[in-house]
């Protein structure tokens, strides 16, 4: 409940400014994949997986990426193609301003979230949202020097590009050539996100307040780094957790 009145504040009160755009949209493709039908009304989710009806997921597409967004020397501007899934079948379009969701990628192929992420393909008929699943750098097919894995992951060098203030130039790069293509750049965006994921999206909200308004991190440990957090703050949740428990006398008793 908590999470459905936060966006409702965020959406709902809330003036976006109007962005800008430097970079074009490439090659896309349509991967037809299907996701339960359950997402689309509470009361129709049984049936609807009873009958085993479905609906597209998303669209792949692939965006030309800037490798390094800080660095002015002429090699620095070398790209590479980015994935990124679209879903906009509950979407209310740019003339109502309705919301853009985006999912900030973890460290594997995008794919798998966009099926493992249901909270945002639940709420997206009710705030009438556009979905978007951003790939991560260096992972799935969003690999840099010619899509080589073998080449990119090579030495340290190659490696370099491959850090968190890259990622997130990646994703607020793309919203806003997004939202400029679809004519859409007085919608608002949240950022959702889980895990590392939910790490991205929080910085991305810090770093990017005029790209995101808002943003939803699930498990997302962005305290717990040396001079924030103590090293045995961990351990001393652990050790909690077991005072509490049925075996705690047990262990301290052998």
């Amino acid at each position: 409940m908590a999470i459905w009145l936060m966006l409702v504040l965020i959406l709902s009160g809330s003036i976006y400014p109007k962005s800008f755009s430097t970079h074009a949209i490439n090659t896309k493709k349509t991967k037809p994949i299907g996701f339960p039908f359950s997402f689309i009304q509470r009361e129709q989710a049984q049936s609807s997986l009873n009958s085993k009806a479905f609906v597209r997921l998303y669209e792949e597409k692939f965006y030309t990426q800037i490798l390094d967004h800080f660095n002015f020397n002429p090699n620095s501007y070398s790209t590479f193609q980015q994935r990124y899934l679209i879903n906009d079948t509950f979407w209310g379009g740019p003339k109502g301003n309705f919301p853009i969701f985006v999912y900030t990628g973890n460290e594997g192929g995008i794919e798998w979230f966009a099926q493992n992420t249901g909270f945002m393909f639940e709420i997206a008929p009710t705030f009438k949202a556009m979905l978007v699943f951003i790939e991560h750098r260096y992972y799935g097919e969003s690999m840099p020097y010619g899509g080589s894995h073998k080449r990119a992951y090579s030495n340290s060098k190659t490696l370099g590009y491959l850090s968190v203030t890259q990622a997130l130039a990646d994703y607020a790069t793309l919203i806003l050539d997004l939202k400029k293509n679809l004519t859409a750049e007085n919608c608002p965006v949240v950022v959702f996100g889980g895990s590392y994921g939910g790490m991205l999206a929080a910085w991305f909200r810090l770093k990017y307040p005029h790209v995101a308004i808002g943003a939803l991190a699930s498990s997302a440990p962005i305290l717990n780094f040396d001079n924030i957090t103590s090293p045995y703050s961990f351990d001393d949740v652990i050790t909690k957790d077991f005072r509490v428990g049925p075996f705690f006398l047990f262990i301290f008793s052998l």
